[in-house]
């Protein structure tokens, strides 16, 4: 069977690749596929001879980039760019992650692709670079921007959220920052299938293109409703202060508006994306069913 190749490991879309994809997806870590080693990248082709490559791998710490620059610059830019040389030299469609963070959030409705990127820090600066580099490597490229992904996989928000009211009886979180959550696994899905699509002979609506959960809301809101679904299975609760952004100063600016529209992704490739709300359910119940550590 020709499978996907997976650039990425630890990550939440990654796992969730590997969770949903099963013999669909080969995911070798960075042992064997390394975004900052390019002789890995055509290697990595000929072991395994993919239908076509996900890129997952990212500088994912938002803050952390405004600190670091060239790690972010070589892990979001530079690591994709030779990546997609790689693919093009092998024929091989690449699938790259990009990010709601390379738009400035300041329009009124969600985002389209054909919507000129403006982004606030480091972080989106680089991935729009890596957006660039990538289109630039291998004509036969999509660019996937997503927004706000959430998971039982890692770190994420619904877990730090969850870990938060285990020792805090309210939590201050933002409420003037909108996006559109997506949950791993059906995001996973939706990257799957648009793989299997790329590479099919005679496909040809290589460009940028956006997935992101049904529905939207803002993230004082989805804490709410994290424990909303905790209370229900007996899981740990805080109450939720909205507060504005200006009042949480961090390193990084935040889009206030990270929406995503998918028309196109949905009229290309046929995808619709299930209510955020769905896997946010499954998500508190995989995590609270967890063994204790």
């Amino acid at each position: 069977m020709t499978r996907i190749l997976v650039v990425g490991k630890s990550g939440q879309v990654a796992q969730a690749l590997v969770s949903v994809g099963g013999d669909r997806v080969i995911c070798p870590g960075r042992s064997i596929v390394n975004l900052l080693d390019a002789d890995s990248h055509l290697s990595a082709l000929d072991r395994y001879e993919p239908m076509a490559v996900i890129n997952t791998g990212a500088f994912t710490a938002v803050d952390g980039a405004e600190a670091d620059a060239d790690g972010a610059y070589a892990l979001n830019a530079e690591g994709p760019g030779n990546l997609a040389v790689a693919c093009a030299r092998r024929g091989v469609p690449l699938i790259h992650m990009s990010t709601d963070c390379v738009f400035d959030g300041a329009k009124d409705s969600p985002y389209t692709p054909n919507d000129t990127p403006n982004p606030l820090g480091v972080y989106g600066k680089t991935k729009l670079q890596g957006e660039v580099a990538v289109r630039e490597g291998t004509e036969r490229s999509l660019v996937v921007r997503v927004s706000w992904i959430f998971s039982r996989f890692g770190g994420s928000f619904v877990r730090t959220m969850l870990r938060v009211a285990q020792t805090r009886d309210a939590v201050s979180v933002v409420s003037d920052q909108v996006g559109c959550p997506t949950h791993a696994p059906d995001l996973a899905r939706a990257l799957i299938t648009i793989a299997e699509q790329a590479a099919k002979p005679g496909f040809g609506s290589w460009g940028v293109y956006h997935v992101a959960g049904a529905g939207e809301t803002d993230r004082a809101s989805m804490t709410q409703r994290i424990y909303e679904v905790s209370k229900e299975l007996g899981g740990p609760v805080a109450d939720v202060n909205g507060i504005l952004t200006a009042d949480y100063p961090t390193p990084a600016q935040r889009p206030l508006n990270a929406r995503l529209d998918m028309a196109e992704t949905r009229r290309v490739f046929g995808i619709e994306m299930p209510d955020w709300n769905i896997g946010l359910s499954e998500t508190v119940s995989a995590i609270i069913a967890e063994p204790a550590q």
